[in-house]
């Protein structure tokens, strides 16, 4: 028998999935349906689902940002509307997905495709780290980080980062509140934060260009950023090129 989730903020949604589900009753156990994406975290922590139907446009924190909260990540069949850069991410990554609203016969495709599924090649997990990095493209996905702190969600306006520095397989986001680890790397980040907004200025920090006070020489061809919080961020020669361009000098 395998677990199942559901994890939508709409009540008549999160009806339709279960009424569709009847008909597996004896292949697929409902173990709890999840208003937002909080819940489903803590849900599937608890119960180690095997597949969850997750909505993407939920309150508080959305489903991709969920999903990257989540260290063994289940199979997942998103029921949702949504943009180009998440089609492509659910028909490279996912299960299926099904937009709203879907017939019964659609939805019974989507379980069908689940359950026939031989042992994919790649870990589960694998597959929703490529899902994310896909998702990621959305500008949707860029004014904001969502991180764990314990057992705690903090959402992190992208305004408020400061600057970004490499912790081993983590990047530490600096604010004005303090540092928080995201299990990403300084290349995604990279990719993802605004160029006109922050600047890669060394292999392994990313700052803010409105954080920027001043830039003083260092040793050599290095420079060091001083920020308006205090801190100091060094600037590789590649960087500083980086860093005029952007600022114009």
């Amino acid at each position: 028998m395998k677990r199942v989730l559901i994890i939508d903020d709409e009540p008549l949604a999160r009806m339709v999935v279960l009424e569709y589900l009847q008909a597996y009753k004896d292949k697929l156990e409902v173990m709890q349906e999840c208003g937002d994406g909080f819940e489903g975290i803590k849900a599937i922590m608890q119960y180690q689902p095997d597949l969850i139907f997750l909505d993407v446009q939920m309150p508080k924190i959305n489903g991709f940002e969920m999903l990257e909260l989540v260290e063994q990540a289940p199979q997942v069949v998103f029921t949702t509307a949504f943009d180009e850069y998440a089609i492509k991410a659910f028909e490279t990554h996912a299960v299926d997905y099904l937009l709203k609203p879907f017939s019964r016969e659609r939805f019974n495709k989507a379980v069908d495709k689940y359950l026939s599924q031989i042992p994919a090649e790649k870990p589960v997990s694998k597959s929703t780290d490529d899902l994310l990095e896909t998702a990621a493209q959305s500008p949707s996905q860029h004014e904001r980080v969502v991180v764990k702190t314990g057992t705690k969600v903090k959402i992190i306006p992208v305004q408020d980062i400061e600057y970004l520095s490499a912790d081993d397989d983590y990047v530490s986001i600096h604010t004005a509140e303090g540092a928080f680890l995201k299990n990403k790397t300084m290349s995604f980040f990279e990719q993802t934060l605004d160029t006109r907004h922050f600047a890669r200025v060394h292999r392994s920090y990313i700052v803010s260009i409105a954080q920027i006070t001043r830039i003083d020489p260092y040793e050599k061809d290095a420079h060091i950023a001083i920020l308006k919080s205090g801190a100091r961020v060094p600037v590789s020669k590649t960087g500083y090129v980086k860093l005029k361009q952007v600022l114009g000098i």
